[in-house]
C-alpha cells in the first residue's frame, strides 16, 4: 500500500518549489539574481539564478508535511540552508573562494559534531581513527563543488543529482518513506520543476539557472547521503560503492584538475575543459551532449549495481572505478588537447568554448 503521507509531502515539495520558482523568477532582478552573459557564458539574455532557492523551499516544505526526520536530517536541512544562503551572496556579489571554503568547512564539522556521523572506514577493514573527520571534510568538499562544477549547461547538474538520488535509493536498499531516503525523494521533487524550467521547454520568460547556491546544495545533500548510507550500517550501501552513484562528476573534476596542474595553473579557477564543452566542442548540440553525459552516469551507475550483484571485493571494486577513471581523463585529455590544437582552431572557430553556441551557462 502506498504511504499518503509520503505522497502528499512529495506532492507539496512538487507544488511548493513550482510556485517558488514562478515567484523567485519575478523577484530575481530586484534581488540582484541575475546571471549576465560575458566571454565565458554564452546563454541568451540576463537569466534568473534562483533554481537552488526553489529547490531546497520545496524540499522543506515536503519535509515539513512529512516530519519523519532525525536529528540527523534536520541538521543536514539547516546546514544546507546555511550553505544556500552563502551561495546565493555568491551569485550576487562573488564571495571569495576562501571564504566559501571556510564556510563549507564550517557546516561540515557542525554536522559531524552534532550527529557524530563521519567517514570512519573505507570498507574491507580499512578504518581511518583520527583521519576520518578530515577525510571527511575533504570528501564532501569535493563533491559539492563537483556539482558545482558540472552545472555548465542546461540541465546537466540537476539531471545528473536525479541519476545520483534514484542509484542511492536503488543501490542501498533503502526505505524511500523513512529518514534520509525520504529527505533524497523529497529533494528530487522539489528539483523537477526546476528541470522544466531550465530545460526552456516552458520558454524564456520562465527559465533560470541553479546557480552557485542550487549546485552547491545539490552535491552537499548528497555527499551527505553517501555517508550516512555507507557509514551507519542503516542501509547495505558500501562505502566503495557509492563512487559509482556519482562517477561522473567525480571523474570529470579529477579530470580537470589534473589538466590545469599539468598546465601550471590553478585547478580552482573557472574554465571551459570540463566534458560538456569537451562534446559540444566535437560537434555536439548542448541538448544531445546532456543525454550523452546522463547515459553515461546512469551506465556507470548500472555498473556499481553489477559489481555489487558478484560481490566483488573492495580491492576489485577500487581497481575497476580507478580504471575506467583512468580512461576516462585519457580519453578527456585527448579530447582537450586536440580541440585546443592551431589545426583544429583553424578548421573549427566556431567550436571554440569560447565562442560556444547554445545555452551555455556558468
Amino acid at each position: 500500500m502506498v504511504d499518503q503521507k509520503i505522497t502528499l509531502a512529495c506532492a507539496v515539495a512538487v507544488a511548493t518549489s513550482a510556485v517558488a520558482l514562478a515567484v523567485l523568477i519575478r523577484a530575481a532582478k530586484p534581488l540582484g539574481l541575475i546571471d549576465l552573459p560575458d566571454h565565458r557564458k554564452h546563454h541568451r539574455g540576463s537569466i534568473p539564478l534562483v533554481g537552488g532557492l526553489a529547490i531546497l523551499i520545496g524540499a522543506l516544505s515536503g519535509a515539513w508535511v512529512l516530519s519523519r526526520f532525525d536529528r540527523f536530517e534536520l541538521m543536514l536541512l539547516w546546514t544546507s540552508a546555511l550553505l544556500l544562503a552563502v551561495g546565493v551572496q555568491d551569485d550576487r556579489t562573488d564571495v571569495s573562494v576562501r571564504t566559501r571554503l571556510l564556510v563549507q568547512t564550517g557546516a561540515i564539522l557542525l554536522m559531524i559534531a552534532s550527529t557524530g556521523v563521519y567517514v570512519r572506514t573505507l570498507g574491507g577493514g580499512v578504518e581511518l581513527g583520527w583521519l576520518g573527520v578530515p577525510f571527511t571534510v575533504l570528501a564532501v568538499i569535493g563533491l559539492l563543488n563537483a556539482f558545482n562544477l558540472m552545472d555548465g549547461i542546461d540541465c546537466l547538474s540537476g539531471s545528473l543529482a536525479l541519476v545520483s538520488i534514484v542509484a542511492l535509493l536503488l543501490l542501498s536498499g533503502a526505505d524511500p518513506i523513512e529518514g534520509t531516503a525520504a529527505l533524497l525523494l523529497l529533494l528530487a521533487c522539489g528539483l523537477a520543476p526546476f528541470l522544466l524550467s531550465n530545460s526552456g521547454l516552458l520558454g524564456p520568460k520562465w527559465k533560470c539557472f541553479l546557480g552557485d547556491s542550487g549546485s552547491t546544495l545539490l552535491g552537499y545533500m548528497l555527499a551527505w547521503a553517501l555517508i550516512e548510507f555507507s557509514q551507519t550500517g542503516n542501509t547495505s550501501l558500501t562505502p566503495t560503492a557509492t563512487l559509482w552513484c556519482v562517477a561522473l562528476p567525480v571523474m570529470d573534476t579529477c579530470a580537470v584538475m589534473y589538466r590545469r596542474l599539468r598546465e601550471g595553473r590553478s585547478p580552482f579557477k573557472p574554465g571551459n575543459g570540463h566534458i560538456h564543452h569537451l562534446l559540444v566542442g566535437a560537434g555536439l548540440s548542448p541538448r544531445f551532449a546532456v543525454i550523452v553525459l546522463i547515459a553515461f552516469a546512469i551506465a556507470m551507475a548500472l555498473l556499481g549495481a553489477l559489481v555489487r550483484w558478484l560481490h566483488l571485493g573492495v580491492g576489485s571494486n577500487i581497481v575497476a572505478f580507478c580504471a575506467l577513471m583512468i580512461g576516462y581523463i585519457a580519453i578527456s585529455t585527448r579530447m582537450y588537447l586536440r580541440q585546443r590544437s592551431p589545426a583544429f582552431r583553424r578548421a573549427h572557430p566556431e567550436r571554440m568554448p569560447s565562442s560556444a553556441k547554445g545555452d551555455m551557462a556558468a
